[in-house]
């Protein structure tokens, strides 16, 4: 007769996603043999008071040798569903060096680590992804996902390692280095992933992952909005850097078609790969600036100010450019000259910021300044924004027009 723990051992090794063995109708001798091999630390127990779906082990028990012993005496309740697992002492005794050589995060859970454990990367990870137009790169303020086209997955002439995904990345900042406040302080920005979406890439991909991996050091940890929505399911409680930018242009463009029957801008919609630079490098910061840009002074709409009645050209003739007919519109409507330099400061700097790498050869440095510098520029961008959404608030056609809840009341990340 198989012993309790082979058969543990077995459904665990065996199952799709290293399930547990659910207590069933146990009869007294097997709920009895659970207990001992509990205490001897050969087995563990997470049940549905551990996390909502113990069938899957999301880390290993953090409740105590009595709490899990009652989960155990308990299992015939119909409310409460308890499932065994071998523990990862027991399995460093039996998992064989072969088994999923080629996969080591399949491995790491074959070893006894959670699905939901996290893993951490340098962020350049990514960049393969970013840059290779096979694969769907959606990102966020606080993480992102990657998935195989739909052309390339049903392509037979594409190499089938290629053919992988993985829905839920995350960013993570090392806190012990960190200081919003010290402007000459380096952000530690990370990638994380748990072990298993880590698990389900090809073994290739996983492999090449294992090469960007960085050690979990003490104050390095996910984003909190990431691990809130990813692991406790808790809506976001504000708006990260690049969605609160985003709202605000889409609003503005909302009270300027209020208030002259046509939109100011030519897209609100974030571009795919608009987010945060990848390596602290010139390039990407170019890149970044580059794209920014795009949002701001070039998608501003000519039609937009023919029809708020503002000149296209100067007293010589010559054509004037989006900026600067925002800035007369804004002159027009009363503001000081003062005022409207301070409102349109930064997003002049991201304009002169662009035309640099234009017009000269650039070295590809590396600094680490430029995480930090991106998210200051991000903020300075943004509040320029919230002014111009302020002032076409006052417009008599937007009269009523207030913030969403989540916006007057919500929290706004810097990071």
């Amino acid at each position: 007769m198989q012993s309790l723990f082979a058969e543990v051992l077995k459904f665990y090794l065996e199952s799709r996603d290293f399930n547990g063995l659910a207590l069933r109708d146990a009869s007294q001798a097997t709920l009895d043999e659970a207990a001992t091999l509990v205490k001897a630390g050969r087995l563990e127990v997470i049940s549905t008071t551990d996390w909502m779906n113990p069938h899957i082990r999301p880390w290993s028990s953090g409740r105590s040798l009595d709490e899990q012993l009652q989960d155990i005496a308990d299992s015939a309740d119909d409310r409460l569903v308890v499932c065994l697992y071998p523990t990862a002492a027991a399995l460093a005794e039996v998992v064989q060096p072969g088994l999923l050589a080629d996969q080591p995060y399949r491995r790491r859970q074959a070893e006894g680590g959670g699905n939901l454990e996290v893993a951490y990367f340098r962020i350049d990870v990514l960049e393969a992804y970013r840059n290779d137009p096979r694969y769907h790169f959606e990102v966020s303020d606080f993480g992102l996902w990657v998935s195989v086209t739909d052309a390339v997955y049903e392509d037979a002439e594409e190499h089938e390692d290629d053919k992988t995904s993985i829905h839920h990345v995350g960013f993570a900042y090392d806190m012990s280095t960190f200081d919003r406040d010290d402007e000459t302080t380096p952000i530690t920005r990370r990638v994380c992933a748990f072990l298993y979406d880590l698990g389900n890439l090809t073994p290739t991909h996983q492999q090449r992952w294992r090469t960007y991996e960085v050690p979990a050091v003490d104050g390095l940890q996910p984003h909190p909005v990431w691990r809130g929505a990813q692991i406790l399911g808790r809506w976001p409680d504000g708006l990260g850097p690049f969605a609160r930018l985003l709202f605000e242009l889409q609003s503005l463009n909302e009270l300027h078609r209020k208030a002259f029957g046509v939109d100011l801008l030519k897209s609100t919609e974030r571009p795919r790969e608009f987010g945060w630079i990848l390596r602290p490098s010139q390039q990407e910061f170019d890149a970044f600036i580059h794209q920014l840009d795009k949002l701001l002074s070039e998608n501003l709409r000519h039609d937009a100010f023919d029809k708020a009645g503002v000149p296209k050209m100067d007293d010589k003739g010559q054509a004037i450019g989006t900026l600067n007919r925002l800035d007369r519109l804004l002159e027009r409507n009363g503001l000081a000259k003062d005022v409207r330099r301070e409102i349109l400061k930064p997003i002049k700097d991201v304009r002169v910021a662009r035309q640099k790498p234009a017009h000269a050869l650039r070295t590809n440095v590396t600094d680490k300044t430029f995480v930090r510098r991106q998210a200051r520029l991000l903020q300075d961008v943004t509040a320029s924004v919230v002014s111009l959404r302020e002032h076409w608030q006052s417009h008599p056609a937007n009269a009523g027009w207030s913030e969403p809840e989540y916006i007057s009341n919500g929290r706004h990340y810097w990071l």
